[in-house]
């Protein structure tokens, strides 16, 4: 077993990918940017096809990311985005598994389908971060294919998991690909790069109900099959 910094405990993985969820009500406390750059130094040993490396890596805390909240709160209805999140007219079962996702994380709030003044307020506080003291935004060349964009998820989900380790939260956040332009802007992003997704990242307030959701997961015979084993 490798020897965890002194200071910090180990965590093992299968713990830590149970941990994850996402959290979307963070407490106001910014992690130290030491804390934020060592887990971003330490994601990039997530694999990379042909070691390409795409992902480029913006942290914003403090004034910055003040900044970034007002714009967003200015423009609630958004950009032209670079890419669909979701495909049109999503068939089943996936529309089923969002619909239902959406049903659940609603119920923790008491926000019932009709009330769609009050579903329309939490959906802005994606722009918001979720009060979130830490905003991490990730891009990549927009003339790479599919296959660099899987490996910035790699590279996202292994943040997820290094900050479960120094006991911080997440909430990956493909919303900010509705503001290519503004984050464009506010970011510096060379022109040949794109918004892929971003990121929240802090301590969860235990307080807050919206952060019991955990989403399902179908059984393992819907998605999996097992083959040639003994």
């Amino acid at each position: 077993m490798v020897k965890p910094p002194e200071g910090r405990t180990t965590v093992n993985v299968s713990d830590a990918v149970e941990r994850r969820v996402s959290i979307r009500a963070f407490k106001s406390e910014t992690p130290p940017e030491q804390t934020v750059r060592e887990i971003l130094q330490a994601a990039a040993r997530a694999p990379s096809g042909g070691n390409l490396q795409p992902w480029r890596v913006y942290g914003l805390a403090g004034a910055p990311l003040a900044e970034l909240k007002r714009e967003v709160a200015a423009n609630p209805f958004g950009e032209t985005p670079e890419y669909d999140v979701y495909p049109p007219n999503l068939w089943d079962p996936f529309r089923t598994r969002r619909f239902l996702n959406g049903e659940d994380l609603y119920a923790t709030l008491g926000i019932p389908r009709e009330d769609k003044p009050a579903r329309l307020r939490q959906l802005a506080k994606n722009g918001e971060l979720f009060g979130a003291p830490v905003g991490l935004f990730f891009c990549l060349d927009r003339k790479l294919g599919p296959p660099q964009w899987s490996d910035v998820g790699m590279y996202m989900q292994t943040v997820m998991l290094l900050a479960v380790e120094r006991g911080l939260d997440t909430c990956p956040q493909e919303y900010w690909a509705r503001y290519p332009q503004t984050l464009a802007r506010l970011l510096n992003l060379p022109e040949d790069h794109m918004v892929f997704s971003g990121m929240a990242l802090g301590w969860r307030d235990e307080s807050a109900p919206i952060n019991t959701l955990r989403s399902a997961r179908d059984p393992f015979e819907t998605w999996a099959e097992l083959r040639g084993f003994d």
